[in-house]
């Protein structure tokens, strides 16, 4: 997808605007007489094991003699020495001098008090909101930048908003991808509020995985009876799909039914929702009924899925 002239605009804007806060952050290492160049060699030095000065420059970007005549500037201050490999002879490792770790040490205190000095008119939830939003920049402007299920963290305790959450993530992701309506959402809404009204923990659970503190996956079960449970709202943020997360959440799911001993959970879908009766009927479920129904401004069929657990 070609990038647009509006967002080219705003990422321009956005450089011009950090250009600025870099220029506020970076006063006391420029007062320190070391460029910012400098300094980021000096601490990836402090912060590296067995740190070379080939390492430095692939993982800097930086020029090979302009890095070589930096190192010779740091040896000859004597903040920088050279340690020859006991197993290779012909590599050196680079360390920080006591005189180098004491240099680093201060220019990292004066450089999280100006960050502090930046942060601190913010109130901790818009702190919180610049210091997730710029992991995500970072994250998506990487080179590598595929979640994990390890990068994710899951619960299965319903908080306040998460109910709002997901009604708008169904509502947003279902209207993009399948053109449902408003009726959809209304839907949603009308099933949560049902569900909410008596909701059980004893018999009832949410699973819900997010990441950088946003619900990214969820997937629910609620209890019918003793033996009948239902599986509702399987749903996976389309920036978290390839990842095996659908597959997570309803093995996580089936397995609280077996805990509570349900013996038959079912599910309602529709025939578009191909990704998810695949994980379905490899989690187990059967395909038992196909109703053609008009709704959500489309023409389809509404199947069901059943699961007798073997308890």
């Amino acid at each position: 997808m070609s990038t647009t002239a509006a967002t080219i605009s705003a990422m321009r804007k956005f450089n011009r605007f950090y250009t600025g806060v870099i220029g506020l952050l970076d006063q006391h290492i420029l007062d320190s007489d070391f460029s910012l160049s400098e300094v980021r060699v000096l601490y990836e030095i402090w912060h590296t094991e067995q740190c070379t000065a080939g390492k430095l420059a692939e993982r800097l970007q930086l020029d090979g003699g302009y890095l070589s005549r930096m190192l010779k500037t740091f040896e000859q201050q004597h903040i920088v020495n050279r340690k020859q490999s006991a197993a290779d002879g012909r590599t050196w490792f680079l360390q920080l001098t006591a005189k180098g770790k004491r240099l680093m040490n201060t220019l990292d205190q004066r450089s999280n008090e100006q960050i502090r000095q930046v942060l601190d008119p913010l109130p901790a939830h818009q702190q919180q909101e610049v210091t997730r939003s710029m992991e995500t920049i970072e994250h998506l402007l990487s080179a590598n930048r595929k979640i994990s299920l390890e990068d994710l963290s899951f619960r299965n305790e319903l908080l306040p908003g998460d109910a709002g959450y997901l009604i708008y993530l169904h509502g947003d992701i279902y209207a993009r991808e399948t053109g449902y309506n408003l009726e959809f959402e209304a839907y949603v809404c009308k099933t949560f509020y049902d569900f909410l009204q008596q909701y059980d923990p004893a018999k009832d659970r949410v699973f819900i995985a997010s990441w950088q503190q946003r619900i990214v996956g969820a997937v629910a079960i609620l209890g019918h009876s003793s033996e009948l449970a239902q599986l509702r709202w399987l749903l996976v943020h389309p920036d978290m799909r390839g990842i095996g997360l659908g597959k997570k959440l309803v093995a996580d799911a089936l397995a609280f039914c077996r805990e509570k001993q349900y013996k038959q959970v079912y599910l309602l879908t529709t025939h578009q929702q191909t990704t998810a009766a695949d994980i379905y009927i490899k989690a187990g479920f059967k395909k038992t009924g196909t109703e053609p129904q008009q709704m959500w401004g489309h023409q389809l069929r509404e199947e069901r899925y059943d699961l007798l657990i073997d308890n």
